[in-house]
């Protein structure tokens, strides 16, 4: 299961994301989005769990959690909507 982790501090690490789920599961993959043009964090990021129960034992346990210094959201991440071609004619 794919979750959603909203809200983070810029200063949060894959590893630290990667260490607060593991005590919940196995992770599969922790993927902070920065920015394309800066590089920076974004303050969002999606972890990928290999058990949907220790999954959602994560987002009980994590969601409303503090770390590094702000409340984390968590939820399952929805589906990549459609994107358009980006033309308006």
């Amino acid at each position: 299961m794919k979750l959603y982790v909203g809200n983070l501090s810029y200063n949060t690490t894959q590893d630290t994301l990667q260490s607060e789920f593991s005590s919940h599961g196995q992770v599969e993959e922790v993927a902070i989005i920065n920015d394309r043009e800066t590089g920076r964090p974004r303050g969002f990021a999606f972890v990928t769990m290999n058990n949907d129960d220790e999954a959602q034992a994560a987002i009980d346990s994590l969601n409303g959690k503090e770390i590094d210094g702000r409340t984390i959201t968590v939820n399952e991440a929805k589906p990549k909507a459609e994107r358009g071609s980006g033309r308006r004619w």
